[in-house]
């Protein structure tokens, strides 16, 4: 299936202007949407292509610069020390109602989209992998997947947290039960951004809240989804992104096919 992955679209947000990519396939037809969260570093060329991958599965994809307000639009950060110093930077400098607001405006953009059911998912990696965490809050977010999520654990010898003040209520929110959906979280266990207390903490969140979830965890570094430098790994990534492939295709639905119910009624015997 050819992809299409020359558009975008300008959207107005509380906090300016928000170039968001979007990837299609190029036959006719309607699809789900997805929002696909970045890492720090912008649509660079391996979030570009996990982009086109879902959108060949059968998806709109839409791809949101996370850092609009501080970076000129189309604006890609390299894999570096200074893109990684200034990523971070914009990540605690940004308050945490733009985000949340920001994921409005595409979840608006997406169900307003001609070609889109209005079925939606998400799936984030890295901080992306947080920002979906917080999609999930929304309930047009059906299905989410987040790829080794940062800064949602709180572990007081490493402070973490998304936004200004590094306050956010991610944590706390899922606890109390805003996950409607159905979660996929995906985890490196040799990834030192989130250790083992730090994923027992989101786990016991989710388990309170009786959350529908999925939770795997495999033997990789951080960044073992991004296909350039040393942690890539194309094993996992292939296993995690199929297994995320189906949530969507199970909740989203496939084209104008109907989605499989999220349950069945159990037969006592």
């Amino acid at each position: 299936m050819t992809i299409i992955d020359s558009e975008y679209a300008d959207l107005q947000t509380p906090s300016g202007l928000m170039r968001t990519h979007v990837f299609r396939p190029s036959a006719g037809g309607h699809y789900p949407g997805l929002i696909l969260y970045s890492e720090i570093f912008h649509v660079t060329g391996p979030i570009r292509r996990t982009a086109a991958f879902l959108a060949a599965q059968g998806f709109i994809v839409a791809v949101p610069e996370i850092f609009h307000e501080f970076e000129p639009l189309g604006k890609v950060l390299a894999y570096d020390a200074e893109g990684t110093d200034r990523g971070n930077w914009c990540k605690v400098n940004k308050p945490l109602a733009a985000y949340d607001a920001d994921t409005r405006a595409v979840i608006a953009f997406l169900q307003a989209h001609p070609l889109c059911t209005g079925r939606l998912g998400s799936l984030g990696i890295c901080i992306g992998g947080h920002l979906n965490f917080r999609a999930c809050f929304n309930p047009e977010i059906l299905a989410g997947v987040s790829f080794y999520a940062t800064d949602i654990h709180k572990l007081d010898a490493h402070p973490r947290g998304l936004g200004t003040g590094m306050a956010d209520d991610s944590l706390e929110r899922a606890r109390h039960g805003a996950i409607g959906g159905e979660l996929l979280m995906v985890w490196g266990r040799q990834d030192p951004h989130v250790p083992f207390e730090g994923r027992m903490q989101i786990h016991q969140a989710l388990e309170e809240a009786g959350t529908h979830y999925q939770w795997l965890e495999f033997n990789g570094a951080h960044a073992f989804l991004r296909d350039e430098g040393p942690r890539y790994n194309p094993v996992l990534a292939q296993q995690s992104l199929g297994i995320a492939v189906e949530l969507f295709h199970r909740k989203l639905g496939q084209g104008g096919l109907a989605a499989a119910p999220s349950g069945s009624a159990e037969t006592r015997h």
